[in-house]
């Protein structure tokens, strides 16, 4: 039902499935709500034509109005708000959802040749899930790992084998390789995977383009965002008295890594915004925000080489400092030290 306080809505009332029935003042209107002749009501106010905006009166305990009840409402406006002579097309115009068609067009000015198919952002997107889920993976295993040769005293066997910078090396590119028979694993995989998948998703990833870069460079930053996370996994591992408490401090550094994938809502509309920019640099989160984007848009590629030589840069200076931590606090049972005593550590050694 409904109150017409303007007087111009009462020429159009059916509207098919809905018939709006107009009463004469909203105390009227009250009293067929509560005697259920009809489900709800809303008031017309005479300043709509000027404000657009109208209250709605229901029985159930709705934060906000459905989004097909608005749709109604909003078809029974338009038609009554248009002209009685209006042709039929004009009436079937107004009522039609807007449809938009976006051109691409670059930087030069010019129209490109192929716009951005939005289905493209599926490779990137799960080849950045299962980047950030490895990473997970594989840094709670060297941090238990790390964790179980402390406790056992394996790692003073360990030591008296080979040198520091010789057992840290070795971790690091171990879980670096690891990392690159798992990408490789999944480029061999990925073939059969879409072509299992276009049997039944034949519509949806029909039309799907990988940039001609992104295997490439899919590759390269998987293995270095592989080799920072082991560093910065037996930096925590050399400080923490146990596994657990290694896990604990591993999660501030690798919940960075989620970022990209948290917002990507707000990164599909505008990849180039300049936070956007920030995490592709920032060397945590620079693997997964790169591969996201370069299934939405063309990364500059000043970005991918300042990206990669500042991930080269953080694993350099991040085992050179590591390498000093572990001398000193590898041994160290039962206490861990706090951020003033490792960096005062550090700048003594």
């Amino acid at each position: 039902g409904y109150v017409d306080e303007v007087g111009d809505f009462d020429d159009h009332t059916d509207m098919g499935i809905t018939k709006f029935v107009p009463f004469a003042s909203q105390e009227v209107a009250d009293q067929a709500l509560a005697g259920g002749e009809i489900a709800e009501y809303f008031v017309i106010p005479e300043d709509f034509i000027a404000t657009g905006s109208l209250q709605r009166y229901t029985l159930e305990n709705e934060p906000s109005t459905p989004p097909f009840i608005t749709d109604m409402i909003w078809r029974f406006l338009s038609v009554n708000l248009l002209d009685e002579n209006a042709p039929p097309e004009t009436i079937a115009l107004v009522l039609t959802p807007l449809n938009i068609e976006v051109t691409w067009v670059t930087e030069e000015g010019e129209v490109a040749l192929e716009a951005a198919n939005p289905a493209n952002i599926i490779i990137p997107g799960i080849f950045a899930l299962l980047l950030s889920l490895s990473l997970m993976f594989g840094v709670t295993s060297l941090i238990n790992g790390l964790g179980e040769e402390k406790e056992s005293r394996l790692i003073e066997v360990l030591l008296s084998s080979v040198s520091i910078p010789q057992l840290l090396v070795s971790k690091v590119l171990a879980l670096g390789l690891a990392g690159l028979l798992q990408v490789v694993l999944w480029l061999v995989s990925a073939p059969l995977l879409l072509n299992w998948a276009s049997s039944s998703l034949g519509d949806l990833l029909q039309g799907i383009e990988i940039p001609a870069n992104f295997i490439l460079l899919g590759v390269v930053y998987f293995v270095l965002g592989y080799l920072l996370f082991a560093v910065l996994s037996i930096g925590v591992g050399a400080i923490s008295s146990n596994a657990t408490e290694g896990n604990t401090l591993a999660m501030i550094y690798t919940m960075t890594g989620f970022i990209p994938l948290w917002f990507l809502g707000f990164l599909i509309p505008f990849p180039n915004s300049p936070i956007w920019v920030v995490l592709t640099l920032f060397p945590t989160t620079a693997p997964i925000q790169t591969m996201i984007r370069l299934g939405i848009s063309e990364v500059p590629l000043w970005e991918i080489i300042a990206s990669i030589t500042i991930l080269v840069l953080s694993i350099v200076i991040g085992l050179y400092l590591v390498i000093k931590m572990f001398r000193t606090y590898m041994l160290m049972y039962g206490k861990r030290p706090g951020l003033r005593e490792i960096y005062r550590q550090i700048k003594a050694s």
